[in-house]
Order: structure tokens, then C-alpha cells, then sequence
């Protein structure tokens, strides 16, 4: 479990490929690795992955599968790449953010960025079904980060669009200043929200599931 606020930002300093699975050599700020041990759980730009070696101070590896680096950002990183790092949580933490599981559910797209004074706001370009969990006022974690949408736009088919502004102690302790138009990133929608948008979504198709042909021709006919 983690609590979406970001501890900061480690670097790829070595990757090496193995059948099925690359490794990953990661160097953390100073005093990150405090107590950290091996088969703890570390969300890397907001990807749950487990410690499996501690090479040196402040660096742990970390193997991910090919699942992993294919639906993830992970798959393209590259030696001297900077990503968002946090802790699993411990009990009695305080959560500033929203809970996590780490389980990123989609990549979504750096659409536009704007820079107001003393703000960043950042326009990401979300693919279906996805952004029917998406509302504005809502959580949304993105590259580990717990985010306050903004604003949020549903376009045809299902994709759409969400803002999110970013303050500059936000900038200093993630990636985002990073970011550039057609940047990806990992994206884990707030469960609760999807438990009920499923739920409620279930119940009328249970309800009206018998009456959609009869109310797809009644809109069919209005000019």
C-alpha cells in the first residue's frame, strides 16, 4: 500500500535484460534506503516492484516482467532516467494523498502543458474506458503521485482529458518538470470511484438492459 505522496526521485543507473524479465538498478536520495530490506515494496513511478538486492548505499535492484514493461512507462527507461519513488506504507502513517496499490491500470499522454505564474498545469490525453472513472474535484494517481483533477473533458468513444496544476514543491519532489508534450505516463485510477461508477453502470444495465432496443429506436427517431 502506498499514500500517493512522493519521497523522491531515484535514477536508473543500470538495466540488464534476462529471459522474461529486466533489472533494474536504481540510486535513491540519501537516506531512502534506511531499513529498506530485501522483498520490501517500493512504488516506482507509481509501479509496485519488489527489492531484490541492496548493491550498495542508496541503490536497490528491482526485476520486472514483461508484462510489466509492456502495459507500464518502465519498458522505456533508459540508463540516467529519473523516476518517482515512495515507500510502501507503514502502519499509523499519515496519508496525505489517497491509498494506492501500486497496480497501474493504463498510460495515458502529456496533451499540452501551460506555466500561469507560480503554477504548472499539465493536460493528459486519456485512451477508453478509462476516463469514465475520471471526474473533476476527484484522486487520480499518476506516476505514483496522488493528483486533484482539475478539470476533465469526456470526448466520443470514450476517451477524454484531465488537468491537473501542480505547485512548485510538487515540481521539486517529482518528475513532472521533466514532462514534455507526448511523454507518457502511468496512470491508477482511485478504486472507490471505480467500485461505484461499475456498480451503478451494473444496476442499470440489470434494470434496463430489456428496454435499450425500444430506447435506442425512440432516439433514433428525434430529429
Amino acid at each position: 500500500m502506498f499514500t500517493g505522496i512522493v519521497q523522491g526521485i531515484a535514477r536508473v543507473v543500470a538495466l540488464r535484460d534476462r529471459p522474461g524479465l529486466r533489472s533494474f538498478t536504481l540510486q535513491f536520495p540519501a537516506g531512502f534506503c534506511a531499513g529498506l530490506e530485501i522483498g520490501a515494496s517500493v512504488a516506482i513511478d507509481g509501479t509496485c516492484l519488489t527489492v531484490t538486492a541492496l548493491p550498495g548505499p542508496d541503490t536497490a535492484d528491482f526485476d520486472v516482467m514483461q508484462q510489466t514493461l509492456a502495459l507500464t512507462t518502465l519498458g522505456a527507461l533508459r540508463e540516467g532516467g529519473r523516476i518517482n519513488a515512495e515507500r510502501s506504507a507503514r502502519e499509523g502513517v499519515e496519508i496525505g494523498g489517497h491509498i494506492l496499490s501500486g497496480h497501474v491500470d493504463a498510460q495515458a499522454t502529456v496533451a499540452a502543458i501551460r506555466r500561469p505564474e507560480n503554477n504548472h498545469v499539465l493536460r493528459f490525453a486519456v485512451p477508453a474506458p478509462w476516463m469514465r472513472y475520471v471526474f473533476a474535484k476527484g484522486f487520480i494517481a499518476v506516476n505514483g503521485a496522488s493528483l486533484t483533477v482539475a478539470e476533465a473533458g469526456r470526448e466520443p468513444g470514450g476517451s477524454g482529458w484531465f488537468e491537473v496544476w501542480l505547485i512548485p514543491e510538487t515540481l521539486r519532489m517529482t518528475t513532472f518538470g521533466d514532462k514534455v508534450e507526448g511523454d507518457t505516463v502511468n496512470l491508477e485510477i482511485e478504486r472507490q470511484t471505480q467500485v461505484i461508477v461499475d456498480t451503478v453502470e451494473r444496476m442499470l444495465e440489470e434494470r434496463l438492459g430489456p428496454l435499450r432496443p425500444a430506447l435506442e429506436k425512440l432516439l433514433a427517431q428525434q430529429p
